[in-house]
């Protein structure tokens, strides 16, 4: 590889470091072309990516981005899973195929530069996805409007039945 393609290769791992709110770092110990595919398929689908670079390539790439503390992961044969999306289901699909390969092990990595040891990406991937987290907010901050307008509208309707009942009293009277 000659110089303009490691400068290449450099760049385009800063703007992938650039754009992703968290970065992995996996151990990958004999994964077949195939499970890579797989790998690679499950990430895209949850706005995710798997990597393999060299580490000297990465760790110049790292230098210039919140996620430099990653450094201190890449030792051996590690490859990067970026997460460009939601960063809890990109650490689900990962956990998810690491517990199906034994071939990947999941290392650690950075969540919006904060660095996460591996059993912390497995409680990230344990927590509900970030749509779930968004509706749950929205019927938390929406309940109390709904119960002040049940609350508001319950004597109306009680007057108005109690309307609709004299009214079809009256009626029987009247027609009696």
């Amino acid at each position: 590889m000659n110089r303009t393609e490691k400068e290449a290769v450099v760049s385009a791992l800063q703007e992938r470091f650039a754009s992703a709110n968290v970065a992995l770092v996996t151990t990958n110990r004999g994964l077949t072309v195939e499970q890579a595919t797989a790998l690679r398929r499950a990430l895209k689908a949850a706005g995710g990516e798997y990597k393999v670079a060299k580490h000297t390539l990465t760790k110049r790439a790292l230098d210039t981005t919140r996620y430099a503390s990653l450094v201190a992961l890449l030792e051996g044969p590690r490859s990067l899973v970026f997460g460009f999306d939601d960063p809890i289901a990109v650490a689900k699909a990962v956990v998810a195929f690491a517990d199906q390969n034994k071939e990947l092990e999941i290392d650690g990595g950075a969540v919006e530069g904060q660095l996460i040891r591996s059993d912390q990406v497995k409680a990230l991937a344990s927590m509900p996805s970030l749509n779930v987290l968004r509706a749950t907010v929205v019927r938390q901050a929406m309940g109390p409007g709904s119960r002040l307008v049940s609350m508001a509208a319950g004597p109306a309707r009680r007057l108005a039945g109690a309307i609709a009942a004299l009214v079809e009293k009256l009626e029987k009277e009247s027609a009696a």
